[in-house]
């Protein structure tokens, strides 16, 4: 059995971690590394999907609902005008292997966030 991630041990309050919108099935958090003015993270409670590829797949309602959260934490702490990324593979960035959504807003670089 593998190590809980770090998602999970937040949402269990293992490590400290302030959740600010949760739903029946997946919770928000702010990035602790922000690469935008915005940048939250719409996570399943579920860690059994490791990227949106398996999430598409195996359950899109919870996909759904992910974008769904990222949709309404946006209007609230961006405005309305968001930015939704899924990194999938260590290539392109993921260095979680429990899926989860990067919600970016505010007055985004495009240069910055390659656009």
């Amino acid at each position: 059995m593998s190590e809980p991630s770090i998602f999970t041990r937040i949402l269990e309050g293992e490590i400290p971690g302030e959740i600010i919108a949760e739903t029946e099935n997946a919770f928000v958090i702010r990035d602790i590394a922000p690469k935008a003015p915005v940048h939250l993270l719409v996570i399943p409670k579920s860690s059994e999907y490791r990227n949106v590829v398996e999430l598409a797949a195996g359950d899109p309602s919870l996909l759904a609902e992910i974008v769904g959260l990222a949709n309404s934490v946006a209007a609230e702490h961006a405005g309305g005008d968001f930015r939704l990324v899924f990194n999938t593979g260590p290539k392109a960035g993921q260095t979680v292997f429990h899926v989860h959504a990067h919600v970016l807003g505010g007055d985004l670089d495009e240069a910055s966030l390659g656009a």
